[in-house]
This record gives C-alpha cells, sequence and structure tokens, in this order.
C-alpha cells in the first residue's frame, strides 16, 4: 500500500491512462477524486474503485474552466481533508496542423486544455501543499513535449509548455517537500484520437516518418506504473525530471 492515506486528483480518470491510474493510486491505498468532463464515464470507474474494495468520487470537470478546476481541488479538501497528490493527465490532440495552418480557435483550445489547465490545477493546490509541507505533482506531457515531429504545432507546443512547468516548478519549491515530474508517453492506447478533427493531410504525412519507427503501443497500465511510482516515496529523489515511456522509440532520434 504505498499511498495509503493519501488524497488524490486525477483529471482525465473516466479513460485511458487516467482511469489506469486512478485505479491503481486507489489500489496502492489512495483516496481518488476522478474528475472528467465525462462524468458518466468517471463515475463508473469511481464505482469500479468503490467495489474493489477502494476510495473514490467522481466529479464532472471541463480543465479549461478554472471554476471546475477550483472545484475538483476543493472537493478533494472537503471529501478527505487534505490533497496530497495532484496528476495532470486530461489532455487533448491537434490536428496535425503545422505553423501555417493553425488557427487561432484551435491554438487556444489546445492551450486552455494541455497547458492552462495544468498551471491552474498546480496553482491551486501548491497552497495546500505548502502548508503541509509535502505534496506531489505528477504531469502528463508527451514525447512531443521534446520532439517536433510527433504531432502538430498547437499540441507540440503545448506539451513543451507542460516540460517547462514541470521543470521550473520541481526546481522552485524542491527546498518545500513538493516534487513536480512528468511522464513522456510515446505511442499509447488511449481514446485521444476521438479528439482529433478535421485531421491535416500535410502535417499527417510528415509524422508517418517517426511513426513508421514505434517499436510498440504502449498499455494505460504501463504508464500507471510510471505514474504510481512518482507519486511514491520510492521516487524521493526524483523532481523536476521528464519520464520518458516509450519502449524505446525516441532513442532511435
Amino acid at each position: 500500500m504505498r499511498l495509503e492515506n493519501k488524497v488524490a486528483v486525477v483529471t482525465g480518470a473516466a479513460s485511458g491512462m487516467g482511469k489506469a491510474i486512478a485505479e491503481l493510486y486507489a489500489q496502492e491505498g489512495a483516496k481518488v477524486i476522478l474528475a472528467d468532463f465525462n462524468l458518466e464515464g468517471a463515475e463508473q470507474v469511481a464505482n469500479g474503485v468503490i467495489s474493489n474494495g477502494g476510495t473514490a468520487k467522481a466529479i464532472k470537470a471541463n480543465v479549461a474552466e478554472l471554476a471546475d478546476i477550483e472545484n475538483m481541488i476543493d472537493t478533494a479538501v472537503k471529501e478527505y481533508g487534505t490533497l496530497d497528490i495532484l496528476v495532470n493527465n486530461a489532455g487533448i490532440m491537434d490536428g496535425f496542423e503545422p505553423a501555417g495552418d493553425i488557427t487561432d480557435e484551435k491554438w487556444d483550445r489546445i492551450f486552455d486544455v494541455n497547458t492552462k489547465g495544468v498551471i491552474r490545477a498546480i496553482r491551486k493546490a501548491i497552497p495546500i501543499f505548502l502548508e503541509n509541507g509535502t505534496g506531489i505533482i505528477v504531469n502528463i506531457a508527451s514525447t512531443g513535449g521534446f520532439s517536433g515531429a510527433h504531432a502538430g504545432v498547437a499540441y507540440t507546443a503545448s506539451k513543451h509548455a507542460v516540460v517547462g512547468i514541470t521543470k521550473n516548478t520541481g526546481y522552485m519549491y524542491a527546498n518545500k517537500g513538493i516534487r513536480c515530474n512528468a511522464i513522456a508517453p510515446g505511442a499509447t492506447v488511449t481514446n485521444i484520437a476521438a479528439s482529433m478533427k478535421n485531421i491535416n493531410e500535410f502535417g499527417a504525412s510528415r509524422t508517418k516518418i517517426p511513426q513508421s519507427v514505434v517499436p510498440r503501443a504502449g498499455q494505460p497500465e504501463e504508464i500507471a506504473k510510471v505514474a504510481l511510482f512518482l507519486a511514491s516515496d520510492e521516487s524521493s529523489f526524483v523532481n523536476g525530471t521528464i519520464v520518458t515511456a516509450d519502449a524505446g522509440w525516441t532513442a532511435a532520434f
């Protein structure tokens, strides 16, 4: 029970990596707030956790909305007394648009979810962590957070920003008992493709080159194991770091 009596908030918890992280955290003893725009899906995950003897509560949260982000943190404190772990997992893809084709509307939408949602959640959690003298932040970045060949310009820039947020936050609060790390998954079996609309043919064609050397697709449960390590005391000396989990994909270039 590596997370016994810890309180965690996981965004995007209705499916994919968020679901797997929430379920594994609960198995390891954490009380989990499952935040997702898809409330029905989050409730199904919460019911599964509870039926397996865990503790969980589902809430509806659009991480592009400040009020929803603040509510999910407030709910954790109200329901379970505090917050120990924040997992910023929720994210959406672009349509592989290169710089010449990206619209302001899509750029803003990608950043509202992938980047602004992350910093707002961290900002809300930091005072609680400072008061407690401890806290864990796990951000889900992407191999697109350090490579330019895995998505369109908006997603790529948004995840580069998450990498920067992670490093800066980890450094800034390193002597305050707060750790902030990120996971950079490679190709992983999730439903993020459902957020992709009007695929840009040129941009998509350019990403086929690195995609051709993907060793294999990962499973959400494999990413969850990394997230458990980063949330546990086993990673007590790991801070401000990006952990790549891609089966060796980006080792090729």
